[in-house]
């Protein structure tokens, strides 16, 4: 449903943008130009269980981005939607060198995992980008502040900071759709609050107990590039 908002939007964004191609300008996820960019996705989970070795280590699973679902975003013009299009992370995925770390906060010096040092794994399935670390350390400090919240549903959502490399606006600039972004020196990282109210998050306890029930959790794609 196109609002007066978004229509009024989307003509002066039709008046000033040269081409479709070109990437949304002051990207956020509201109208106060001081605000993040956010994304709203779906069908998102987020799980951490004890692994069962003799380690104890806990095992992290959950999706930072889900493709092809709609959300508002705004602009210097003001309210579009936008998509992340399915497959638009394989190109930087597949980078021999990839370094993404998950966080906490999007704080680069709380790191619980990394892909360089082959204790994260980031792959696309069918409803996103999803995040693997399967040995964290329940000793270390950020490991376990984190864990407890999770179980507790006191923290359920995820967030991922990359850069827009390819995109394109619809014909009438009221929608834009990202094709390709880059997560290179990106993150993925657990949040308190992000922008989507229909993904979902949960802790399990250890394999041998019955998952907990899921929990709602957002998902927020902090400023592009």
């Amino acid at each position: 449903m196109t609002t007066p908002a978004l229509a009024a939007a989307a003509a002066e964004r039709a008046q000033h943008i040269v081409q479709r191609a070109d990437r949304p300008s002051q990207r956020r996820c509201a109208e106060p130009t001081a605000a993040r960019a956010t994304v709203r996705a779906a069908l998102s989970s987020v799980q951490v269980r004890e692994s069962g070795d003799a380690a104890a280590t806990l095992e992290f699973r959950g999706h930072a981005s889900v493709y092809e679902q709609a959300y508002e975003m705004w602009d210097m013009f003001g309210p579009y939607t936008e998509i992340v299009s399915e497959g638009a992370g394989a190109d930087s995925l597949a980078r021999a060198n990839l370094d993404v770390p998950l966080v906490l906060g999007h704080d680069q010096l709380r790191r619980l995992a990394r892909t360089s040092t082959g204790s994260l794994f980031l792959t696309e399935d069918a409803n996103g980008l999803h995040v693997h670390a399967p040995a964290l350390d329940p000793a270390d400090h950020d490991v376990a502040y984190i864990a407890p919240k999770l179980k507790a549903g006191l923290i359920d959502e995820m967030s991922f900071a990359f850069r827009i490399e390819s995109g394109q606006w619809s014909p009438d600039y009221t929608e834009y759709r990202i094709n390709r972004y880059d997560i290179h020196r990106g993150d993925v990282a657990i949040v308190g609050y992000g922008a989507n109210p229909y993904t979902g998050a949960s802790m399990r306890q250890p394999a041998a107990a019955p998952p907990s029930s899921r929990a709602r959790a957002l998902l927020e794609i902090a400023l592009a590039r």
